[in-house]
């Protein structure tokens, strides 16, 4: 198998990675003491894994993906949000990784990327609904995000060495 046959293929495993695990969580029943629409954003893990270990472009393609997928299967509204956090969020880690380097910390990056997919999101559905009465909603999603974000940082550096153990570099190159 060529390298970039094998590099397709490992992101098509990665983008449903990405959506079992979203739909793995939408399993779990809300808990009491989160506010309405606070998830974990387990699939965020993968697209984070995608942008610090295979490469940017990868990982703006797992984000767009996602809400491609959430359009497909919860409407155009969640697919909007879903790209919108997606890719607010992917940048923001891009900025992140240029300014920052090494001296940054999966667990701080993974918070910057949850605060802005929850901006992105907010920004989208105050847009679509035309009015800024959906701001009063921001700091719930500014500390659900720094909670969550730490959450899913820490499942990231976990995950991490299982996830590069089945990366296309280690796999058996067939004549």
């Amino acid at each position: 198998m060529s390298k970039s046959v094998r590099h397709v293929v490992y992101l098509g495993i990665l983008f449903a990675l990405a959506i079992t695990l979203s739909w793995a969580e939408s399993l779990i029943p809300p808990l009491p003491f989160l506010p309405p629409g606070v998830k974990l954003g387990l699939s965020n893990v993968v697209t984070m894994y995608c942008l610090f270990c295979i490469g940017w472009k990868e990982a703006f393609l797992i984000a767009l993906l996602k809400g491609a997928f959430a359009f497909v299967t919860r409407g155009a509204i969640a697919g909007l949000l879903s790209s919108a956090g997606g890719i607010l969020s992917v940048l923001a880690l891009l900025l992140c990784i240029r300014l920052f380097k090494q001296r940054i910390s999966y667990t701080a990056l993974s918070v910057t990327g949850a605060i802005c997919h929850n901006l992105g999101q907010l920004f989208v559905a105050s847009f679509l609904v035309d009015t800024p009465l959906y701001l009063f909603y921001l700091p719930v999603l500014l500390l659900s995000g720094i909670f969550m974000g730490a959450i899913t940082g820490l499942l990231l550096r976990t995950v991490l060495p299982f996830l590069q153990d089945i990366s296309p570099d280690r796999m058996e190159v067939s004549p």
